[in-house]
């Protein structure tokens, strides 16, 4: 199983014997809980239906403890939880522009986007046979979306507050969010150019939204600051001591960085321009998550990753202040947003692509060039993520799921799009296909070859630096995309 299902299992143990006061400071186990208030009292509320299924879970010190029972539960309540995201899907079908026409229901873009929504490859494996609570996560993001969409600001605005103290992940998404929050509800009138009337400024818009903020805060973080254990909660929240990167890579630039810095390594041994006594063996490639520094190239610090996001988000940002598109130019944004932070972030999961991947499947069914990017990087993010099932009997799921998510996204956006140019050149194409030889070194290949048992890390290794390439395209991509489209006059008026 998972390890997910010890840490989960684990969470609900703590917050149902345990104090408050206790829970942010309890390490029994290895998986200490790190997120959110708002997600701890998610798991005592789950506790206390828990204990009718097995008391044993609940039990702080049966640590690894398995059952049929608890097992059950879990998926259980992953399946229940995922309500939430149906009917945030349900919601954002609806904010798609019907104009086009489709003779068949299958072809309509509200279909389309339902199927990728709500039959997604990587939040399928992830939540569901991997096990975490991401459908719940993203269905409030999702509903959060759809409200802003619909100019339900006020409401769309409490549901991201509330998301964020469930997973502070999201935080990485909250620039789009807040601009255009000031942009749309703020600023309650344009000019006929586009730009703000700084007249319509309403000063009762902006203390409603910090009201919202303010009071979700404060009901998740009061208690703790009352008890004075803020900064323990935050120490859990932000443990900067785990490293760069995970134990498995995540395909972004500092997977690159590191690949690079292996190169540079060997080389530099080969050239006896390094002392190999003085480099330590498997330092980013012993699969464990701990500190490391960089042998060739400069060490990269918490700072440097912060400054490096902040960067690659500004110009999304400004797009999306200076560029008004409405819900389009959010939506281009927060999938920058979140793209950005995956790709430059401080020990980024490789399931945090779905950040990007879900939000970008509301764009794909609306324009040619978003499903080309989508395609790219649905493809490649969710292919990273075929290391999390590893075992022998997983390996024919993982790529019949992928293999039919696949095929359904390349087939209904190519017949959406049917009357447009090809979504992919010949260059991306071939990048791809690329990724079946990949697949068949890596899961069959190289385990029969004598290589496994020096370098275990290979197959690792090779998926994440691969699909880094192709994420890091995908985002330059779209970024090239945002930046030198133009604004339609009829949009620049409204």
């Amino acid at each position: 199983y998972s390890t997910d299902f010890e840490v989960h299992r684990n969470w609900l143990a703590i917050t149902h014997n345990l104090p408050l006061s206790q829970w942010y400071y309890e390490a029994t186990s290895e998986w200490t809980l790190d997120y959110p208030p708002f997600f701890a009292w998610f798991e005592y509320v789950l506790s206390h239906i828990a204990k009718y299924f097995d008391p044993q879970m609940l039990v702080v010190e049966n640590l690894n403890y398995t059952s049929r029972a608890t097992i059950f539960f879990q998926r259980l309540s992953v399946i229940f939880t995922d309500t939430l995201f149906i009917y945030a899907v349900h919601e954002c079908c609806r904010c798609i522009n019907g104009k086009r026409a489709a003779k068949d229901i299958l072809e309509k873009p509200t279909f389309i986007l339902a199927v990728l929504l709500l039959w997604n490859f990587g939040l399928l494996i992830v939540d569901h046979i991997h096990f975490q609570y991401n459908g719940f996560l993203f269905g409030l993001m999702l509903l959060s979306v759809a409200r802003l969409c619909q100019k339900r600001y006020l409401e769309g605005a409490l549901i991201f507050a509330v998301l964020l103290h469930f997973k502070h992940i999201y935080v990485y998404v909250a620039p789009a969010y807040g601009v255009y929050l000031l942009r749309s509800y703020c600023f309650t009138a344009n000019n006929a150019d586009g730009s703000l009337k700084w007249r319509s400024f309403s000063f009762l818009h902006v203390t409603l939204l910090g009201l919202i903020v303010c009071l979700v805060s404060a009901l998740s973080l009061g208690p703790f600051l009352v008890l004075g254990q803020l900064p323990q909660v935050i120490s859990r929240l932000f443990p900067f001591k785990r490293g760069l990167c995970h134990a498995y890579w995540a395909p972004n630039f500092w997977a690159l960085y590191n690949a690079v810095d292996k190169a540079l390594t060997i080389l530099g041994l080969k050239c006896n321009i390094l002392d190999g006594t003085k480099i330590p063996k498997a330092s980013m490639t012993g699969g464990l998550v701990q500190e490391f520094q960089h042998t060739v190239l400069p060490s990269v610090t918490p700072l440097v990753t912060l400054i490096c996001t902040f960067i690659a988000i500004l110009p999304s940002v400004f797009c999306l202040w200076f560029k008004p598109q409405g819900p389009r130019g959010f939506l281009q944004c927060l999938v920058l947003c979140a793209l950005s932070s995956f790709m430059f972030g401080w020990h980024v999961h490789e399931k945090a692509i779905l950040l990007a991947i879900l939000p970008l499947s509301l764009l794909s069914i609306q324009r040619a060039k978003d499903a080309g990017i989508y395609l790219i990087l649905a493809t490649t993010g969710h292919f990273s993520l075929f290391p999390l099932l590893f075992t022998t009997p997983e390996l024919p799921i993982k790529i019949l799921l992928m293999l039919l998510f696949t095929v359904y996204s390349f087939s209904s956006l190519k017949s959406l799009f049917r009357r447009e140019k090809p979504l992919l050149n010949w260059l991306e194409t071939i990048y791809l296909i690329q990724l079946v030889p990949l697949e068949i070194f890596c899961e069959i290949i190289f385990p029969l070859t004598p290589w496994k048992r020096h370098f275990p890390f290979v197959p690792l290794f090779l998926t994440s630096v691969y699909c880094a390439l192709g994420i890091t395209y995908a985002w330059l991509k779209l970024y090239v995309s945002v930046l030198t489209e133009r604004i339609p006059v009829r949009q620049k008026a409204e």
